[in-house]
């Protein structure tokens, strides 16, 4: 039995997360078979989990069991939430390093840089450093600072961050990756978001955070069956944040999860305080007065993005038909995963395209290889791409039609689709727009100051 003395001096120790973490995975299995309130409770087993960083146990006990489901994807939701903590086998990090000394370079032609794809340069200098420099229980380290737990819903495994505010008044903010993303994308935000107070903020803009691997990425586990398109999965999300306990929240995303939470806020809306988009899509609107509300600045930006990505939509068209094929490749090739991924990530990125151009000067290469190694070290490349088969396969359960959610949207100049605001109005109960000056697809990873402040404004205005 787990002495309450030796819980305080866990407490009270400079590795508090960490001990406090061992502590309650040796204390819930002891909880749920006692025959006590937790083994009647499940619910409430997870929540003495969920919540280490910032109360005690005596607190956590007061968290109501469990919630009223208002959805029959979200009744069976009673598997453990376990603490999780990212640990790569050292021989998988030699293996890495074997493959990478052993890639089979291609050629290029002469005086071409990015115009064929990834430039050769570039590439094997990344490749060089992933090698030779790149220290992934760095990275490892950094991502295990945040509080990383496991569960399972609808059958699937689901790993996600939960970081909790010292606040009490702190809002809670699911935040969404997409292709080809991570969590790590938020990696420099949420400390920010969840003490504002010590990051050079106001106590009263504080979140907590649930940051989720999407089922197929990462550290979740991958579908074994068809089907987990994005609607899907804005249900899984929406059983997950039931699971932690929190009735109402916000949602914030780009790229899938600027999509999967257009559908969570279509089928959820009742449990939403707010949505953020810094990828906020809408059809044009039926009503001819809306339609051509557009300004001239919204032409010219739509009308060149659009111009740019008719070069970059062959990896939709793949990932979308064949993801099968692809990922024989990309899942054996460390360095054909990384020219797959790093292509996106210059195209997606406000800067010069041709050889002028240079990645460095906006991500540095350890951003950019973390990303990528988690996707080499959990082999989820060929499952991540699936949900662009799953989305055009699947047929929807409930069209969108408007977004009764109050939504909030950050308009990055490189984003790959541009939405004119009239369009938006007509299709979401919008409360903020910002166009921002600079920034592109990653905007948390690459613009983390901008998008922190527009993540505030909006909420300021639902807090």
């Amino acid at each position: 039995m787990i002495e309450a003395n030796e819980i305080d001096r866990a407490w009270n120790h400079e590795s508090r997360a960490a001990a406090m973490k061992a502590i309650l995975l040796a204390l819930v299995p002891l909880l749920i078979s006692s025959g006590g309130t937790a083994a009647a409770n499940p619910d409430l087993a997870n929540a003495l989990i969920t919540d280490t960083a910032t109360h005690t146990t005596v607190e956590l006990l007061k968290r109501p069991a469990a919630m009223t489901s208002d959805s029959p994807y979200l009744a069976a939701n009673d598997a453990p939430i376990l603490p999780f903590e990212i640990s790569v086998a050292e021989a998988d990090i030699e293996d890495l390093k074997r493959r990478l000394a052993n890639t089979r370079w291609p050629d290029q032609i002469a005086g071409t840089s990015w115009e064929y794809g990834t430039d050769l340069s570039y590439l094997r200098e990344l490749v060089d450093y992933w090698q030779n420099e790149f220290d992934w229980r760095k990275q490892e380290f950094e991502l295990n600072q945040f509080d990383q737990f496991k569960t399972e819903i609808d059958g699937l495994e689901l790993h996600f961050t939960h970081q909790r505010s010292p606040s009490e008044d702190a809002i809670p903010l699911l935040m969404v990756h997409g292709w080809p993303g991570s969590i790590s994308e938020f990696s420099k935000i949420i400390g920010p978001l969840t003490d504002p107070g010590n990051h050079g903020g106001d106590i009263t803009d504080s979140f907590h955070i649930v940051a989720p691997s999407l089922p197929g990425f990462g550290f979740s586990g991958k579908p074994r069956q068809p089907g987990v398109s994005p609607e899907k999965i804005a249900h899984i999300l929406a059983a997950l944040m039931e699971k932690i306990g929190y009735q109402r929240y916000a949602i914030a995303g780009g790229d899938w999860g600027a999509i999967i939470n257009r559908h969570l806020a279509n089928h959820y809306p009742q449990r939403l305080i707010g949505l953020h988009s810094n990828m906020i899509l809408a059809s044009a609107p039926a009503d001819e007065e809306a339609r051509n509300a557009v300004t001239t600045a919204e032409n010219q930006l739509r009308a060149s993005r659009g111009a740019f990505m008719q070069n970059e939509r062959a990896y939709q068209l793949i990932q979308g038909t064949k993801p099968q094929s692809l990922g024989y490749g990309l899942n054996d090739s460390p360095a054909g995963l990384a020219a797959w991924i790093i292509e996106k990530f210059h195209g997606w990125t406000d800067m010069p395209q041709g050889s002028e151009g240079y990645l460095d000067n906006h991500f540095s290469k350890d951003e950019l290889l973390t990303n990528i190694s988690i996707y080499w070290f959990t082999e989820t490349i060929t499952s991540s791409t699936r949900i662009y088969y799953e989305n055009s396969k699947t047929a929807v359960e409930k069209p969108i039609e408007y977004i009764d959610v109050p939504t909030g949207a950050a308009i990055f100049p490189a984003e790959i689709f541009i939405t004119p605001k009239s369009w938006a109005e007509a299709s979401y109960d919008l409360r903020h727009w910002t166009v921002m000056s600079e920034g592109g697809h990653f905007a948390a990873l690459q613009k983390p100051q901008l998008y922190l402040n527009d993540l505030r404004e909006f909420f300021r205005l639902l807090r």
